[in-house]
């Protein structure tokens, strides 16, 4: 038996189960929406401090009762990645309590060739899969013990590998049974991120942001995924999660189903940048409903 430590608790989030209990409990509850049950979503993986209530948007929207199995997707930061990787831990850590990794499915997974397997090391650094953690422990607090997680590492994925593993997650998609979370910031502007487009038709600066970012979540949300890979590759945006997006997007576009319905409930930046000196990482919360 290994586990993975929250490694970031204490830093990005709180370290304390009763504190972290009651953040969550506020941004949950400030929450109003009309909730949908998701089968899929895409939240942000910031410091709770700039991203917690954008995240709950996408969150208040899961039927624990439902769910007995969650996907977890985030980008690799910190190592080169040519494809997709699950854990070698049996749990993973969090202030409330330790979530169950899916061994069965990691096998399935592992099964196909096309998937490598972390190093510990490597798992306990990245943030993008540990941000969504405490979120899923909160939200399936009241089923607890009856849900596993499935934790991918997605590096840097072509078009054509992002729809073979969209045909492989395909088959869990349609369960729905299953919950698929993509964890993904949106635009990285600033001098220290390389990234400082500019439309002064837009007004200030953090407007030709929303103004960018909103662009690729219409292509999103119509589910449209040539459509979000050619935005891709004329603004460059700086989406960190592209990749887990373009595999679900394309898992979505292999299920087929005329009902599937994406929407996104919440943006906001960490910051209104108005100087080219400024910089700001933009947050989103959507979930994908009516499979």
């Amino acid at each position: 038996m290994s586990f993975r430590r929250a490694s970031h608790a204490g830093s990005w989030y709180s370290d304390s189960g009763d504190q972290l209990n009651k953040q969550l409990e506020q941004w949950l509850s400030e929450v109003n929406v009309k909730s949908t049950p998701a089968r899929a979503l895409i939240s942000p993986h910031a410091g709770y401090a700039y991203c917690g209530a954008c995240a709950a948007y996408a969150y208040k929207q899961i039927n624990p009762m439902t769910i007995k199995r969650i996907f977890i997707l985030g980008p690799s930061h910190h190592v080169a990645l040519p494809g997709c990787a699950v854990t070698q831990t049996t749990s993973y850590e969090t202030p409330l309590y330790n979530l169950k990794i899916d061994n069965l499915i990691n096998n399935e997974l592992l099964g196909t060739g096309k998937f490598d397997i972390m190093s510990k090391e490597t798992d306990e650094n990245e943030h993008s899969i540990e941000m969504q953690l405490p979120f899923i422990a909160k939200v399936m607090e009241s089923n607890k013990d009856n849900f596993t997680v499935v934790p991918i590492l997605v590096g840097s994925t072509s078009h054509e590998q992002e729809r073979l593993y969209g045909v492989i997650f395909s088959k869990y998609l349609k369960n729905p049974e299953n919950l698929f979370v993509i964890s993904s910031d949106f635009c990285h502007w600033g001098k220290r991120f390389r990234f400082t487009p500019y439309d002064k038709s837009k007004g200030e600066i953090y407007e030709s942001i929303e103004d960018l970012d909103k662009m690729g979540m219409k292509y999103i949300e119509q589910l449209d995924t040539n459509s979000f890979y050619k935005y891709l590759e004329k603004f460059s945006n700086t989406i960190c999660g592209r990749h887990p997006i373009g595999i679900l997007l394309n898992a979505v576009n292999e299920v087929r189903s005329a009902d599937a319905s994406f929407k996104f409930h919440y943006y906001s930046q960490s910051s209104k940048c108005r100087r080219f000196e400024d910089s700001s990482v933009s947050y989103a919360a959507g979930t994908l409903t009516q499979l």
